[in-house]
């Protein structure tokens, strides 16, 4: 099973890789008031990918915190141990037909 992971890493690092050598020429991204970026093609999509995965963790963060702050007031009621029901005379794994 780990061959075949590693394989399809692979796979998706190669294609990723034919990618990015295929996409090699320049582009322009034009920004307001005439700024324009010009780069390859690859490294803009890499950036942008790059933006939306940091904006996608930094909208999470303050759910993170909240359930994290839940959890931490919960944690000490939950923290008084319970006593353990008293062991049965007769174990469970013996029938009681004595089968």
């Amino acid at each position: 099973m780990r061959t075949l992971v590693w394989l399809l890493r692979a796979l998706v690092f190669f294609t990723l890789f034919a990618f990015a050598l295929n996409n090699g020429h320049e582009a322009v991204v034009r920004w307001f008031f005439g700024h324009e970026w010009r780069a390859p093609q690859v490294i803009i999509v890499l950036v942008a990918f790059a933006a939306g995965a940091a904006f996608g963790v930094l909208a999470m963060v303050p759910a993170w915190w909240r359930h994290r702050r839940a959890a931490q007031r919960a944690e000490p009621a939950q923290a008084s141990p319970t006593p353990a029901p008293d062991a049965p005379a007769t174990p469970y794994a013996a029938h009681q037909d004595g089968v």
